[in-house]
């Protein structure tokens, strides 16, 4: 039912006219503070209703599709509202790689959503400001490097891991199959063996209800009705799927506890094992010293931890789940690259430094971190000042969404920006080239803190998999039906699917 036809049918002491007037007068009001001032020049956008804001023009599945399409209206810079909520929307490889580097400090801060704000208390390195995100993404980078990020230790670590990974694929002896749990086991142990300082089999229960109950949070966080709670909050006890995310969570911590617990009984200062050993050692060395209102508690120990094992895990595992169904979806292209890796690898095992003589496999995995954009929107930053960007104002404290897949995706930088071309990264001889609008990893102050070891994983569990497999659709599917519609969540993983893994080793 319309609005007209709530006042038609209201009490005839109110005339259609009065109505009328009443229903603009409200409109006004209620949307005054979503006009921009012309004296600013804020961003432009689409003209918001009141309450709802933009909501009723977005894709809220798909929200990064709608705002790709308003910024060949509105510009690079524009404003939306969510809700109640404004947003400043960053678009294209230019304006976003200016604001994020340029413009570091202006537009570095995080802006949490409500449900992770609950979850997290503004703890961890994900999701935190100020002094505390400081101290703790300093610490989690010096850390995980000492503990292999980048370096040989780590490379040992994939290979290691790949190997256990090539022998569950094997099992299937080429029927078809879901690839999600296995390769999410594969790359969560990476970094388990960096944060908890040792791997678990993959049928060990406490280790895959992690896994899982993790990857179900990313797909919880990025669904349509939790996205409505983060703008109207008051309707909280009507979204279950609120309640789930909260249960899931709660039980991580839970494990994480009962995980720290024993690595504190058998803690040894002088050989420390993995980051949450470094992290208690110097916890357990600040309170010996007396110093108090230290950022080293349990608080960011637990947030910290569950975020580097959530993004350790999720992004890399679906990264090259979308690797192998190109692969399938594309065979001339998977040709190409096996027959680079049987040219110059052979039978051994593959190693990092084998990557500068592949350049054409490397070009393949570029093209699919870019074409997948897993993360279409990176995760939400704040203006921390007042700042004029690109001619519009826009107020210190405002919500800012820089739009990855429009700088990945942008055509004045890519030649085929929505097809799988791996010419994309590669000069006329062959060689490999890198490409500036390659922001898979975004940029700036909050860029992945662990890219090194994301590439390093990458190229790894790709080209092993690639050198021991041709991956094919499951019988009675052809290349064309394989469906590439991402699933809704937080990040874009493929839409459930098999494959058939054939041994070719």
């Amino acid at each position: 039912m319309g609005v007209l036809e709530l006042f038609l049918q209201s009490s005839s002491s109110i005339s259609l006219l009065g109505g009328l007037v009443v229903l603009l007068l409200v409109y006004l009001i209620s949307s005054s503070s979503f006009i921009s001032k012309e004296d600013r020049k804020e961003p432009p956008g689409p003209k918001p209703f009141p309450l709802i804001g933009n909501l009723l023009q977005l894709d809220i599945k798909r929200p990064y599709n709608t705002l790709l399409k308003l910024s060949k209206t509105y510009g690079s810079v524009f404003t939306v509202y969510l809700g109640p909520q404004k947003v400043v929307v960053l678009a294209g490889y230019k304006t976003v790689k200016e604001a994020l580097v340029s413009y570091a400090e202006e537009f570095g801060e995080r802006d949490p959503m409500l449900i992770m704000q609950e979850s997290n208390q503004g703890h961890g390195v994900l999701w935190s400001n100020g002094d505390s995100w400081k101290e703790m993404r300093r610490f989690a980078l010096t850390n995980l490097r000492d503990f292999g990020m980048g370096k040989k230790v780590s490379e040992d670590t994939i290979i290691e891991e790949c190997e256990h990974l090539i022998e569950v694929f094997k099992k299937f002896k080429g029927e078809a199959f879901d690839t999600t749990q296995p390769m999410n086991y594969a790359v969560s142990n990476v970094i388990c063996s960096i944060v908890y300082g040792s791997r678990f089999e993959y049928d060990d229960p406490e280790f895959t209800s992690l896994v899982d109950r993790t990857n179900r949070n990313i797909q919880l966080v990025g669904s349509p009705s939790v996205q409505v709670y983060n703008l109207f909050p008051w309707i909280g006890k009507l979204i279950a799927k609120r309640k789930e995310f909260e249960t899931l969570t709660a039980a991580n911590k839970k494990q994480n506890l009962q995980l720290f617990s024993r690595l504190k009984e058998t803690l040894n200062p002088q050989m420390c094992r993995g980051f949450v050993d470094a992290f208690l050692v110097r916890k357990q060395n600040l309170e010996e010293s007396g110093i108090a209102n230290s950022h080293f508690h349990d608080h960011n120990l637990m947030q910290t931890v569950i975020n580097l094992f959530a993004a350790g895990t999720d992004t890399t595992a679906t990264t090259l789940r979308w690797g192998l169904l190109f692969m399938a979806k594309n065979p001339k292209i998977q040709d190409q690259v096996q027959e680079e890796l049987s040219r110059e690898i052979g039978s051994r095992k593959v190693q990092v430094e084998d990557r500068k003589n592949l350049p054409f496999t490397d070009a393949v995995i570029h093209e699919t971190q870019r074409l997948a954009s897993i993360l279409p929107i990176a995760v939400p930053h704040k203006t921390s000042q007042d700042i004029t960007f690109q001619g519009h104002f826009i107020k210190k404290g405002t919500t800012v969404y820089p739009l990855l897949t429009s700088v990945l995706y942008d055509e004045s930088e890519w030649e085929r920006p929505h097809s799988f071309y791996p010419a994309h990264f590669l000069d006329k001889d062959g060689k490999f080239v890198k490409r500036d609008a390659f922001m898979a990893f975004s940029a700036g102050r909050r860029i992945c803190l662990g890219e090194s070891l994301a590439r390093m994983e990458l190229f790894i569990f790709f080209t092993s998999l690639l050198q021991h497999f041709r991956f094919t659709p499951p019988p009675g599917v052809s290349e064309d039906e394989l469906d590439l519609t991402p699933r809704v969540g937080f990040t874009l993983s493929p839409s459930p699917h098999k494959l058939c893994a054939v041994s070719s080793m």
